[in-house]
């Protein structure tokens, strides 16, 4: 059996590409030719996008046939009003370069119109006599009106996604005219669009209007293939297709799957029916061994084949899973740090559409090379090839829906974003590289926040899903579902904190600015987020203090993924680690690799930890669907479950918060103690779960531990089996917690599956409240200082009796319930109350409380065991790893990866301090 010869055909120019070039307009009168207008910068590549050599390779990689004709090149184009017949058997004034948007210097136009004619003329080969004859359109922003010999084959709404129309009815056997008319409002119209601005400013760039993605026919019989959706079922050790098609007739489908050339699995069955192709011992899709398996799809009525097409797919699994006590996204289900950039897909002579496939693959390779496994394609869907490259190459990618520019967009805004949300999903849900769907970013356009995550998991439900990328930014209403819990930071890094349902990420930060001369887009004029660097040196030194930021939000609060912004600068954004003509990289190349490796080698150490974090406060959260807002807590010595939530008392919310230690029997396995009953664990007497005081028994110590295991229930979650009961698990049952032997039901798998969540008691150490005290430095040589406020920033100063009553009153705080959580702590002012100290740019300082829930969060600090080893340190509520820290008698926040405040040097005293008697009473 001869396996499919995808090596063949995609990588370099593609199969049968005829020679379209010559006489294209051959009925008609002479026009003007197309001439490349100069872009503010160009690329290596922008030469060799020409009408000969117009993005040649085959377009549709994970469905390939071997005819198709190739109608990229140059036609005519004009300009179009509302309303106007379409300009039949006329020459159009100008020439464009097809598929590159009206606005790229590439096109010919280099200009924006909201309307747009485009004109052609073709033949089809005789060879496909008896044929349907398909014309496809890779991308057409925004509206396309399609005719062929005057008749209107078809219209299309969407600037993201495919489109088809069979025109054979409309062929004439002869020299064939296409028009295409395009109307692309941009912003100023309510559908998704990105970036794309009439306007461009900031971080809003040049619009992409037209046509651009490749046009082409095929020729398909008459019962043929229309999509192929392929998931793998790495757990089944199989393929699940489904095969979609038109003209079907009782058809059959059979499909194979090749190994190289060695026959792995096949299958049969019918269109529209998932078949399932057997891949035993799969060999696993990932960025360490991107892995490819080759498809052939057969349409077959009876034994004849009528319909044939080949395609490649991997084998990998995505989900959510307990790494080390933290949720984490998983691979083949092992844990490893999604590190990327932020990817726009912009170009400075092709804008929207890159100037030739090596020019497409450019960018990935970097990545690869740069030591990333991760790009999150932000609010642009590429060419089907971009897919195919990071498939081959092996990069994970997080794909942004684009996004409408209105706020509070209209229903029919709405209809259409999720039309074009459910394209973009079906076209690229074959992809093994592709991993997460982010639904919204930053509040752009939002609504239903939460009902849109929920549709695209129904939609697939083999990947991971973000409901909103920056939640806490720029207006963001965060659905509250979805697998991750997604900030931007700028510069960063920061971290949310992990909840039971969903894992942190950072999906933006860094956006460090540096300008290359004779490679910007205006120049003088770019922009980073903040100081513009001014050397490579200082860039670097600056970008590995991010680097190993994140290393230690990786341990605390258990960061699982972060995106850079950006790879490449996008016109005036100099934030890239390359220049926007791909030309100059701005850091030390190898440095900045070896960081990159070194992080997430670091990750995947993780993977040999067990799934629970010893030495960490967390809660057990009930997993029983109806009963998920209930926790294990103690009562009376006694175990059960009860709801907690933020407003519960002190007493619940301490009795449902447990510190993981080693197993008391056996280190291997786990025992809970109690956070407000220091040496009293949970254990199991006459099979109920209860606290009680370690008494020194072996018995105790066996009843007392439990040893972890995958969830019973099949979730990513985690199942509790006592030692000393093997057999009998952790279970929740009419509100009390027992160890149960297995029952083999769905009931029981539930009620013994429990998420480690966050605490609800955060404060890893108890500190008096609502009495005055003051903070002493603990750094070696500076212990006659103290923590005071003067003009409204927070200082360390020496204070003695001698002091003025004023400095005295300065370093006095009453410590108070945290004004956003009530297990940390908040300092409000002796001499000025209702005055907090609070961070703002990460400077810790005194204002009043304003009412804003963004005060409170950045006034509120929990106490941890002094990092030094004795004392107290107080780590910020809001941005988790970072401490209220002194440095050159400054007081800042900071996590000590960085430099001067924020430095490594003397961190841990410098972050320590000694509560003792208030200097002003």
């Amino acid at each position: 059996m001869t396996q499919p010869s995808r090596r063949t055909h995609l990588g370099g120019t593609a199969l049968r590409l005829l020679p379209l070039l010559c006489g294209l307009f051959s009925s008609q009168g002479a026009q003007a030719a197309w001439t490349p207008k100069t872009p503010p910068l160009t690329t290596q590549w922008t030469s060799q996008a020409t009408p000969s050599n117009a993005l040649p390779e085959y377009p549709r990689p994970q469905m390939v046939r071997a005819d198709w004709q190739n109608l990229n090149g140059e036609w005519q184009f004009g300009n179009a009003t509302a309303g106007q017949t379409p300009p039949f058997g006329q020459n159009l004034s100008e020439s464009i370069l097809v598929p590159f948007p009206i606005e790229s210097a590439i096109s010919g136009i280099k200009r924006h119109q909201d309307r747009m004619w485009y004109r052609r003329t073709f033949t089809v080969p005789a060879a496909w006599s008896g044929r349907r004859v398909q014309l496809h359109f890779g991308a057409v922003d925004w509206e396309a009106s399609v005719y062929v010999n005057r008749q209107l084959v078809g219209t299309h709404q969407g600037g993201f996604d495919a489109f088809s129309f069979d025109i054979t009815n409309a062929l004439n056997g002869g020299t064939n005219e296409i028009i295409v008319g395009v109307y692309d409002p941009t912003d100023a119209g309510g559908q998704p669009v990105g970036k794309q601005r009439n306007n461009p400013s900031g971080i809003f760039y040049t619009a992409a209007s037209g046509i651009w993605q490749t046009v082409w026919l095929e020729p398909t019989p008459s019962a043929s293939i229309t999509r192929l959706d392929m998931t793998p079922d790495v757990a089944g050790s199989a393929l699940r297709l489904t095969v979609r098609g038109a003209g079907i007739a009782g058809q059959t489908v059979e499909a194979v799957a090749f190994d190289g050339s060695t026959q792995v699995g096949s299958a049969t069955g019918s269109v529209d029916g998932e078949i399932r192709i057997p891949v035993p011992n799969p060999k696993l899709w990932s960025p360490d061994s991107p892995f490819l398996y080759d498809l052939r799809v057969s349409l077959k009525s009876g034994s004849t084949v009528v319909d044939q097409v080949t395609s490649y797919f991997g084998m990998r699994s995505v989900g959510l899973k307990l790494v080390a006590g933290v949720l984490r996204p998983v691979l083949n289900g092992q844990f490893v740090f999604q590190l990327g950039t932020l990817d726009q897909g912009y170009w400075p002579d092709g804008i929207y559409t890159a100037p030739t496939d090596a020019a497409l693959k450019f960018d990935i390779q970097k990545h690869k090379d740069l030591g990333f496994n991760l790009i999150r394609k932000h609010i642009k869907v590429e060419p089907q090839r971009w897919f195919y490259w990071t498939d081959k190459l092996g990069l994970l990618v997080w794909q942004d829906m684009p996004l409408m520019a209105l706020t509070g967009p209209s229903t029919a805004a709405k209809a259409q974003f999720e039309r074009e949300l459910r394209e973009m999903v079906d076209e690229h849900r074959s992809s093994p590289s592709l991993i997460t769907w982010v639904v919204q970013n930053e509040g752009w356009g939002q609504y239903d926040q939460a009902r849109l995550a929920d549709l695209v998991k129904g939609w697939d439900s083999s990947r991971l899903v973000d409901n909103m990328s920056g939640i806490n930014c720029c207006g963001a209403v965060d659905g509250g579902n979805g697998d991750l819990a997604d900030w931007h930071v700028y510069q960063g890094p920061g971290s949310p904190v992990p909840s039971a349902t969903r894992a942190a990420v950072l999906g933006e930060f860094g956006g460090l600015g540096m300008r290359i001369s004779g490679h910007e887009w205006s120049p003088g004029n770019g922009f980073g987020y903040g100081d513009l660097y001014t050397t490579s040196a200082s860039l670097t030194a600056r970008y590995l203090e991010l680097m190993a930021g994140q290393r230690a939000l990786l341990d605390n609060p258990g960061l699982s993924a972060s995106v850079y912004t950006e790879i490449t600068d996008v016109e005036n954004e100099v934030n890239g680690l390359y220049t926007y003509d791909r030309a100059v990289f701005k850091m030390d190349f190898n440095q900045v690799r070896a960081a990159h490796l070194d992080l997430i080698a670091a990750s995947k150490l993780l993977n040999n930890k067990g799934p629970l974090p010893v030495g960490q406060f967390r809660a057990l959260q009930v997993t029983t669907p109806g009963y998920t807002n209930r926790f294990v807590r103690h009562i009376e010595s006694l175990g059960t479950t009860e709801v907690v939530t933020n407003t519960s008392s002190t007493t619940l919310k301490q009795d449902a918060t447990f510190k993981i230690v080693a197993g008391l029997a056996d280190a291997a396995c786990y025992s809970f103690e109690s956070r407000n009953y220091p040496g009293s664990y949970l254990r199991h007497s006459s099979s109920r779960i209860r606290r009680d005081t370690r008494d020194g028994s072996a018995l105790f110590d066996q009843d007392a531990t439990f040893c972890a295991r995958n969830a019973l229930d099949g979730s990513g979650n985690v199942s509790l089996e006592s030692k000393n009961k093997p057999g009998s698990y952790v279970r929740h049952r009419n509100g009390e917690v027992w160890v149960d032997a297995l029952e083999n039901t769905t009931g029981f798998r539930q009620d013994a599956t429990w998420a480690i969540a966050t605490p609800w008691w955060k404060s890893g150490a108890n500190v008096p409240t609502n009495t005055f005290q003051s903070f002493q430095v603990t750094t070696s040589g500076y212990t006659d200082r103290y923590l005071r406020h003067i003009d409204s920033v927070a200082n360390t100063e020496v204070v003695n009796s001698g002091s003025s009553s004023t400095l005295k009153q300065d370093a006095t705080f009453k410590l108070v319930p945290g004004l956003a959580e009530s297990s940390c702590y908040s300092f409000e002012s002796r001499n000025f109350p209702g005055e907090y100290l609070r961070h703002s740019s990460s400077r810790v300082r005194r204002d009043r409380r304003d009412g804003s829930a963004l005060f409170d969060q950045d006034a509120t600090f929990c106490a941890q065991p002094g990092l030094s080893g004795s004392g107290v340190s107080f780590e910020s509520f809001n941005y988790p790893g970072r401490y209220i820290r002194h440095y050159a008698a400054e007081v800042w926040t900071a996590s000590g990866y960085g430099s001067t405040w924020d430095s490594a040097g003397g961190f841990n005293a410098d972050s320590t301090w000694s509560i003792v008697a208030p200097w002003a009473p």
